[in-house]
């Protein structure tokens, strides 16, 4: 296999062409293995020799080799034996041995027993036939070991440490060893099995291995280190592996006296030891490792109670099942969920089960160790999704008639939150996709704009929170990092409230990472109490003092950099576990990192939480959390990284197919980030004609990226709204569910549930609505192609404009220069029905505009799919908005009664609240930035 390493460059670039990653890439070339040996064996026997098949297997042997050197299973060594037996042309030898380890590899049977060579030395294949698989029902993962060690010292390290782990029936693991900086780096990214590794003295930078089929993760790595010495290898190596998977236990074993390890290895390694590591005592820390992230201690104390006999004498007649069991009616509710639902439910705060309003035993326990694995100070369970977690962040921290620079397009529970907090809005436009009917992300310019409109204005001191939705339901991502920087910049403690609802899995992939909530928040704290950042920042503020303070191309057009002394880091994330991860319907979390939490916000936050949450809780969804989030930790890495392959395979899939490229298009990046949010210059992840981009480095640059997994499927050229090709294709026919759709668009995404059946399946089925589509079309008389083709051109070309925030009435306007408005006061007036009234929508409203009447909505209208209001309370409504609400394809719009038409408020009692008070749109600012009434009539008000 040594001469195969000369050639690898060109198998391996010819393979990697065709995967987005060598993952896949390692699972197709093993089957292809497999069929290869089978044809090889069957040629042999029947007296032909066919030199291309043999130049094909050499092709798989030279791209499997420097993969399986970061696996434990089949590894470098099985892999070594194939290629001997290859060699030797024992094709049947060969071709049963290869069948056996993928059906292994595939079926992940290897993780119940060893499969290496044995302590004699004998070979795995010559007794393939005959071993029997162990059922051992020990959780499986791999130790990676980072040493330059020969081949017998390699297998000697193995075998000791197997013999160390030998007799558990909890967990057994197998060991990888990386022989290099570069390797051990490469290993953590491509092998989702490792769990610990153990970094030991005197191993060089560089891999000995050609590389190029792994250049993907190497050019992530990113960090030069040539010039570190032997001893700062170690530690740095353990740094960066803790900035690419951080879920893992980092054991070093060094040379150096342990007492003078410095405190920041400390905090990176789970433990030090000092030369020759006790192989016992390494084992048994590598084992605790795992038995901490393994625990759920919530749900262990729900399956103990239910264990438990008692007697119920409270409010639940279904708890224990009692009202169930003996029921001659309802008995089919027992066989249809099981017994132990029904023996965990309680509503007893006591017997070990904790209180959700105040934890102090196990359920606290869990919700610690979510913060712990999400990256956070604090995390809070809730059991009503991240609907009631946004409202509970905004009641908990936001007082009445503070400002909130909000996401106009952001879900409805955020702007209920407006309501219920009492505070004033200022609604921040996202920049338009007119194409496809969808809004983009708010631009950092933008908030930039209104935070400076609102400085001026005197008003600044007033501004509390951000709310911004990341990633959005259509997959735009923000650059967390960059936007909390540089609003810091304007507005030092600018408390920032994330609704990652879609975006929970993030933190268990290093690319989304780096654009979470957490990440950004614990980097930014860091950052900005080091002695570099202040060095970097004293040169920053001699330059940007020498400006123009009052241009606001000062602060628009240059990257802004917070004062130190004065920045607070105050960042709240709300996350849709269900969504995303492994939890029942409703299961989100709230993630804190608010450095003033304790000090500002813990008691009214808690109030918040009392108001918001259930005495009586669901603890399924609570033990569900619990465990969504031992899985996140231990294969969250893993099953991110595949549900994103899917994604890209599905992207290409549909791309390639001649049928399917005719009737569908996958948007492109390019498609919905403008050129202008694209620094990078990246405009697709693939494309038919140049295949793979490297995404890494948008996602580095970029103000905003896609997220692969949500895949935004053009329609328009079938002549088929989104909203029937949603019901009546995709439902109907053949029970494929979406979330989301526009005027022609629809929106699939694939989570770490998707399988590869499922992708296969669902491009099976738009291959076959693509089928009836063409034969629909080529059934069409000449009239019916006329009507085609401008339906076709109604949903391609003739597409309305999509509305911005037009502006709050100048009766719930409480600033005279600036745009945040009263929505609570409107809420609460829209109670009067004298008040209110219905106008149609293509009647008498537009007859109103047309009398240059300013119509005002009374209520929150909300078309879902997807969710965000496009008029709230005291909105003055636009034409824009009534043409884009003419176009709506969606059935269901909360707010709207299509029988009566819009609720907005009468003139009339427009006039008396305007009378109640002098209208605070009239009032003036002082120097000081407190307001003073002055008296203005209620033209004039309505003018401003």
């Amino acid at each position: 296999m040594a001469g195969q390493k000369q050639n690898t460059s060109k198998s391996s670039s010819q393979g990697l062409s065709d995967h987005y990653n060598a993952s896949q890439l390692r699972v197709d070339t093993w089957n292809q293995l497999k069929h290869a040996a089978t044809r090889l064996h069957e040629d042999h026997r029947n007296g032909r020799d066919d030199v291309r098949l043999r130049e094909k297997v050499d092709d798989f042997f030279e791209i499997l080799t420097p993969i399986e050197s970061y696996w434990a299973f089949p590894g470098r060594e099985l892999l070594r034996q194939l290629y001997e037996l290859y060699e030797q042309r024992e094709y049947h030898l060969l071709s049963g041995a290869v069948t056996h380890t993928v059906r292994m590899l595939v079926s992940e049977s290897y993780r119940s027993g060893n499969v290496h060579t044995g302590e004699r030395g004998d070979s795995y294949f010559s007794k393939v036939d005959t071993r029997k698989e162990s059922a051992s029902k020990a959780r499986y993962f791999e130790v990676l070991f980072v040493d330059a060690l020969s081949a017998a010292e390699e297998q000697a390290l193995r075998m000791r440490m197997l013999k160390a782990g030998s007799g558990d029936e909890d967990f057994r693991y197998d060991v990888v060893v990386a022989h290099s900086f570069e390797d051990a780096l490469i290993a953590v990214l491509f092998n989702h099995h490792i769990q610990s590794c153990v970094i030991r003295y005197g191993f060089p930078m560089r891999s000995g291995d050609t590389l190029e089929i792994l250049s993907r993760y190497v050019s992530t790595l990113g960090q030069d280190v040539e010039d570190m010495t032997e001893a700062e290898l170690g530690p740095a190596l353990g740094k960066m592996i803790k900035q690419i998977r951080p879920e893992l236990d980092l054991f070093l074993v060094t040379d150096s006296a342990v007492e003078d390890v410095t405190t920041q290895v400390h905090q990176n390694f789970r433990r030090v030891f000092y030369r020759h590591e006790d192989y016992l005592e390494l084992h048994l820390s590598i084992r605790r490792g795992i038995v901490e992230r393994f625990e759920t201690p919530f749900f262990e104390a729900l399956k103990a109670y239910s264990q438990r006999p008692t007697g119920v004498f409270h409010a639940m007649p279904i708890s224990r099942g009692n009202s169930v069991f003996k029921s001659h009616w309802i008995q089919d509710m027992e066989q249809f969920y099981g017994r132990n639902i029904f023996l965990a439910e309680t509503s007893a705060t006591s017997g070990g089960l904790d209180s959700l309003l105040q934890p102090t035993g196990p359920l606290k326990k869990a919700q610690t160790m979510a913060a712990r694995a999400f990256g956070a100070q604090h995390t809070f369970f809730v059991t009503n999704g991240t609907s009631t977690a946004n409202k509970i962040v905004l009641q908990g921290l936001i007082r009445p008639e503070d400002i909130v620079l909000i996401d106009r397009d952001c879900h409805k529970s955020n702007h209920y939150g407006q309501v219920l907090s009492g505070s004033f809005p200022v609604y921040l436009d996202s920049y338009p996709l007119e194409a496809y009917s969808i809004y983009g992300a708010v631009p950092l310019t933008e908030i930039k704009r209104q935070l400076l409109a609102l400085k001026r204005a005197g008003r600044l001191d007033r501004v509390k929170m951000l709310v911004l939705t990341n990633c959005t339901f259509d997959g735009l991502v923000y650059n967390v990092e960059r936007v909390m920087e540089e609003v810091l910049a304007i507005k030092p403690d600018m408390i920032f409230m994330w609704d990652e609802a879609w975006f929970g899995f993030a933190r268990f992939a290093p690319l989304y990472r780096q654009r979470t909530a957490m990440y950004a928040a614990a980097k930014l704290y860091g950052k900005y109490r080091s002695q570099a950042y202040r060095k970097t920042y004293t040169a920053y503020k001699k330059t940007f003092d020498k400006l123009d303070p009052d241009d606001e191309a000062t602060w628009i057009n240059r990257r802004l950099m917070p004062d130190p002394d004065q920045v607070k880091i105050r960042t709240y994330a709300c996350q849709s576990t269900h969504k995303k991860l492994s939890s029942l319907r409703q299961g989100a979390m709230i993630h804190v990192f608010d450095e003033e939490f304790k000090r500002k916000a813990e008691d009214t936050f808690h109030e918040a939480y009392m108001t918001h949450t259930s005495t009586s809780p669901n603890y399924q969804i609570l033990a569900s959390l619990d465990l969504g989030r031992r899985q996140a930790e231990l294969e969250g890495f893993e099953l991110v990284q595949k549900s994103t392959e899917l994604a890209m395979v599905l992207r290409r899939k549909i791309s390639d197919h001649p049928l399917l490229s005719r009737y569908f298009d996958v948007l492109k990046i390019k498609d919905l980030v403008p050129e202008s949010h694209r620094a990078s210059g990246i405009e697709h992840y693939y494309d038919s004609g140049t295949g793979w981009s490297q995404m890494e480095e948008a996602w580095t640059s970029d103000e905003f990226v896609l997220d692969p997994t949500h895949i935004t499927l053009f329609i328009g050229k079938t002549g088929i709204d989104g909203d029937t090709f949603k019901n009546q294709y995709l439902m109907d026919q053949f029970g494929i569910q979406v979330n989301k759709t526009s005027r022609n668009t629809v929106l699939l995404m694939t989570n770490i549930g998707t399988t590869r059946s499922s992708v296969a399946f669902l491009i099976g089925v738009l291959l076959k609505i693509a089928r009836q589509i063409e034969l629909h079309e080529r059934s069409m008389s000449p009239g019916e192609q006329k009507v085609h083709k401008l339906r076709v051109r109604s949903l391609t070309e003739d597409l309305p404009p999509l509305p911005d925030f037009s502006a709050f009435h100048s009766v719930f306007r409480p600033g005279p220069s600036t745009s945040e408005g009263d929505i609570r006061r409107a809420f609460f007036m829209a109670y009067d029905e004298a008040s209110c009234e219905y106008l149609k929508l293509d009647g008498s409203i537009r007859e109103e505009l047309r009398k240059d009447r300013e119509v005002v909505s009374a209520s929150f209208v909300i078309p879902y799919p997807p969710g965000f209001p496009i008029l709230v309370p005291g909105q003055v409504i636009s034409k824009e908005v009534l043409d884009f609400m003419s176009a709506l394809d969606v059935k269901e719009i909360h707010g709207y009664r299509p029988d009566l038409g819009l609720r907005g408020f009468t003139e009339a009692s427009l006039r008396r609240e305007q009378a109640k008070s002098v209208p605070l749109a009239a009032q003036k600012v002082d120097g000081n930035g407190s307001q003073k009434e002055v008296v203005a009539s209620p033209k004039v008000a309505r003018k401003a």
